[in-house]
């Protein structure tokens, strides 16, 4: 098993993370122009929240929530390379959670359908415990 396979659905987090960057500002910067007020007005993520439609923020509160699991998968995903403990299980596994965590991301940044988002947030969450719980098996037993 080529150990190197478990880097790419954590770089496609890490590409995915920097697309809803640029989403948000390509909806933030437009926004706060056409409010008219002054940059100085938007001093906490809070204020922005506040200030701009929901329909801006969506893709902001998506950016936020890129940093809370994905935080586990990427941990977990250099630890199965540096230890060279990769398979085909923990590959399609991590494939799961970057394909359920864009759809996730597609959706929050968009019609943000929150019992939609919620399924897709479990059904990656499930495939990142389901991997978590392997290697920590895996861990204790070897």
């Amino acid at each position: 098993m080529n150990n190197e396979l478990i880097l790419q659905p954590m770089l496609g987090m890490m590409v995915l993370t920097a697309i809803v960057w640029f989403v948000m500002y390509a909806k933030r910067i437009p926004a706060m122009q056409k409010a008219r007020m002054p940059v100085q007005t938007y001093t906490t993520p809070d204020k922005a929240a506040e200030l701009l439609p929901d329909s801006v923020n969506y893709s902001a509160y998506n950016l936020k929530n890129l940093f809370e699991l994905p935080v586990v998968f990427y941990a977990l995903c250099l630890l199965l390379y540096v230890t060279q403990a990769v398979d085909m299980t923990y590959v399609i596994a991590a494939w799961l959670f970057f394909g359920f965590r864009v759809l996730h991301s597609f959706v929050h940044c968009t019609s943000n359908v929150v019992i939609l988002r919620f399924y897709l947030y479990l059904a990656a969450a499930l495939a990142l415990w389901f991997m978590l719980g392997r290697a920590v098996f895996n861990h204790i037993v070897a």
